[in-house]
């Protein structure tokens, strides 16, 4: 017995593993690398990958060719022309878009000019309010068509097209519906009359969002519209009209005009025209402003943006990079108050740059339509290739970029998520407006040195500060010039709120009180 207990006590120290104290006096152990902690990162593999949700789009029909919007019918351009509509994520051609010449804008004018004189401006605010409530009710049920029309015309994520832009679009028409018959009381004092036809043009990075934008104010104080969308993305506005129709809107109310930038200059010309709203590009707006000077014209510009976003170190450090990442990678950056520059306070840069680069690589590139996607496709080619030109000549003066080393599909115009380090304010992408998903990092000491670089850009449109100190926020908020500034968020929006720049970023408010202000005249 005392023999079977020995051999059986033999054979378990050969076999038995070096117990912890082994380990520690230099028992064989297989080494590891050891990886500095700066550098440690989680690392799941695939295991946390998501599996595809595409959305449904086979039941949308969309129309081999668009036409006009003239005087509540769909009528062919007299140019007899057409133009190809891609959808930026396959560059396969969606539709044919209608071309409209100086003669078709002036069509669409006069048709404006006769409802806004026999109908329109003698209907009270109550019954025009009841139109725009139907538009927006109509919109809520047509919501998810759209959606996705608006992520084939214009490449964006599907999550953010339903989530986002859709729900505003109908909160614009509501919130101006709600105005239509107080226009009196919003202006205590005075007496608010209507400019009459007003003429629009629209960007193509939110083509439903600022259709609504200016639409929904526009008929609110009893003017008629002309408005000319972006050649790129036509496609969604021609399905808005189909609303119109189905709302009963009287026919001129709103007539749409599709073309490219000869089209936008006849509309700016005609001499019918009481008031220009445009949205776009500041080389575009100032162009505006020479044709409309000495004109009896109103004109509002909202136009192009370097919007500094600045993190002091008392931030919650987690939830302004989320608020980072929100206000540049958002619709690919394609935002005109997009937070393209980022200042961090020198004492947490380091940091800062090791989260962004973590996050950065999360983001998920691809499909449009998958509702998983972060990050979309660039709306057209031209655009994809100037943010390379301005990331290339950030890299030649200094710059150092960093990208996430994502898939891109093989079809389409497609940049990955990046930002800049090193980036100083003499630098061209510290200057000048990327819109794409592009962010120049930048360091500060103080506040008073984070307000004078934030300001030091020809652009005012936007601004954003992350700080748990509420009287921080108000000193930054009275020191920065900028339209709108955002504490610890970015990217909101409300159409009770007024939105607009100083500078080159553009004059006059859209949206609230002040944006209604902007489509009357008082006595």
């Amino acid at each position: 017995m005392r023999a079977k207990q020995k051999s059986l006590a033999k054979r378990s120290a050969k076999t038995a593993k070096p117990s912890g104290l082994a380990k520690f006096n230099g028992g064989a152990q297989p080494k590891r690398p050891i990886v500095p902690l700066k550098e440690r990162r989680l690392n799941f593999g695939s295991r946390w990958d998501y599996a595809p949700a595409p959305e449904t789009f086979e039941y949308i029909k969309v129309a081999p060719r668009q036409q006009l919007y003239i005087d509540g019918k769909f009528v062919a351009p007299i140019t007899g022309k057409y133009f190809d509509s891609l959808n930026p994520a396959t560059e396969e051609k969606l539709t044919e878009i209608a071309l409209a010449g100086e003669q078709d804008v002036d069509i669409a004018v006069q048709a404006a000019r006769r409802t806004y004189e026999n109908v329109w401006s003698k209907l009270s605010g109550r019954e025009r309010g009841k139109f725009l409530y139907r538009v927006a009710r109509i919109i809520q049920e047509k919501a998810r068509e759209l959606a996705v029309l608006e992520t084939m015309d214009g490449g964006k994520p599907i999550k953010e097209t339903r989530d986002v832009d859709l729900p505003l679009v109908a909160a614009h028409f509501f919130y101006h519906a709600g105005w239509t018959d107080k226009l009196q009381y919003a202006f205590p004092g005075r007496t608010p009359e209507s400019l009459g036809v007003v003429g629009q043009i629209i960007p193509w990075n939110f083509p439903l969002l600022m259709a609504a934008w200016k639409i929904a104010p526009a008929l609110a104080c009893g003017n008629t519209v002309v408005i000319k969308p972006s050649e790129t993305t036509s496609v969604s506005i021609m399905k808005l009209a189909e609303i119109f129709q189905e709302a009963g809107l009287p026919p001129g109310v709103v007539n749409i005009v599709t073309g490219a930038g000869e089209t936008g200059a006849a509309l700016v010309r005609h001499p019918d025209i009481n008031k220009i709203a445009f949205t776009g590009s500041t080389e575009v707006g100032k162009l505006i402003a020479k044709s409309v000077a000495g004109t009896p014209k109103r004109l509002t510009l909202e136009l192009g943006g370097k919007a500094a976003n600045i993190l002091f170190e008392d931030a919650p450090l987690d939830q302004a990079i989320e608020g980072v990442i929100a206000g540049i990678y958002f619709n690919q950056g394609h935002v005109c108050c997009a937070g393209s520059r980022l200042l961090v306070q020198e004492s947490i840069y380091s940091n800062v740059i090791s989260k962004l680069r973590d996050r950065i690589k999360t983001l998920r590139v691809g499909n449009p339509l998958d509702k998983n996607t972060d990050i979309g496709a660039i709306n057209n080619k031209p655009q994809l290739e100037k943010i390379r030109q301005l990331v290339q000549c950030g890299v030649a003066e200094g710059a150092e970029l960093v990208q996430s080393q994502c898939h891109l599909p093989a079809r389409g115009y497609w940049f990955p998520p990046s930002f800049l380090t090193g980036v100083t304010a003499s630098h061209r992408v510290a200057q000048e407006e990327i819109f794409g998903p592009v962010l120049a990092v930048m360091t500060f000491r103080t506040p008073e040195e984070a307000f004078e670089r934030a300001n030091n850009t020809p652009y005012g449109l936007s601004a954003g500060v992350w700080t748990d100190k509420g009287s921080k926020i108000f000193k930054m908020v009275n020191k920065l010039r900028a339209g709108v500034v955002w504490a610890n968020t970015f990217n909101k929006f409300d159409p009770s709120s007024p939105f607009g720049g100083y500078k080159e970023s553009g004059f006059g408010r859209e949206g609230g009180v002040q944006g209604l202000g902007a489509y009357l005249k008082f006595d």
